[in-house]
């Protein structure tokens, strides 16, 4: 008896010559829609593109951070309430913000927005620990991301990031920036700014805070929240000591 047999059935085998064209017009889509994506976010920039001038003259304005704040405090009551005095440059000591530019960018006065140096060896950093121990945001980052952006860490929100600060490093003076940075800040819950948290912490201005005080300042910043004056932690006391040693050997420096 023969038996019947059934064919298999051959796999469709596409050949490169078949394949590329659908690759091709996947590509070209693709490309059309992020070049649309990218037009669209350039319009929306436009329309909330800062006014540098007037930034570079004016009052301190509040930042995004400091207007989200009150608005989650008129949901919960419970939170602190909002703490922020801004004042003029001339009256912070220079050695607070000197303090400051030690522990978060030393390199701020040389820059033009953006440390390569420090961003690799924060992530030569990161990669031996295997976890993201330490970012590289410069203090001009910081200031536009506190005035104008939210703390998320989505690529749209670097994007805008990048873009914002370098067009403050080319409208906005060096001390204008570091002016800016030291009065919205935030330095402990609802606390924003070198001035108003001198006068929560040590009841005092913050043109009368001493070495060590400018230095537990600088030392709250990387997370205000957990470390600050009050809460004292070992981190807290270990940074703020490092940060003193960093600032009396760049004097040492400056007076040789």
């Amino acid at each position: 008896m023969i038996w019947p047999f059934r064919r298999r059935a051959r796999r469709r085998r596409d050949h490169w010559w078949t394949v590329f064209p659908r690759l091709w017009r996947w590509t070209v889509w693709i490309t059309r829609l992020l070049l649309l994506l990218f037009i669209v976010d350039l319009f929306y920039l436009g329309s909330q593109w800062p006014d540098w001038e007037g930034l570079s003259k004016n009052a301190i304005p509040q930042s995004n951070f400091i207007r989200a704040y009150k608005k989650q405090r008129q949901l919960d009551k419970t939170l602190p309430p909002l703490r922020w005095q801004p004042v003029s440059f001339s009256d912070i000591p220079k050695f607070v913000g000197r303090m400051v530019i030690v522990a978060e960018d030393s390199r701020f006065y040389w820059h033009d927005g953006f440390d390569l140096l420090a961003f690799k060896d924060a992530m030569d950093y990161n990669l031996s620990e295997g976890k993201m121990a330490f970012g590289a945001s410069t203090i001009s980052q910081q200031t536009v991301k506190n005035l104008f952006l939210s703390g998320s860490r989505s690529p749209l929100r670097k994007w805008h990031e990048l873009l914002l600060t370098w067009s403050m490093e080319r409208n906005l003076k060096k001390d204008r920036i570091l002016e800016l940075y030291l009065n919205i800040a935030e330095f402990g819950q609802g606390i924003y700014g070198v001035e108003a948290a001198s006068l929560y912490y040590w009841d005092k201005p913050v043109s009368e805070l001493s070495r060590v005080q400018a230095a537990e300042l600088a030392a709250s910043l990387p997370s205000p929240k957990k470390h600050n004056p009050t809460t004292r932690t070992k981190r807290f006391i270990d940074r703020r000591n490092k940060i003193l040693r960093w600032f009396y050997r760049w004097q040492e420096s400056q007076e040789n």
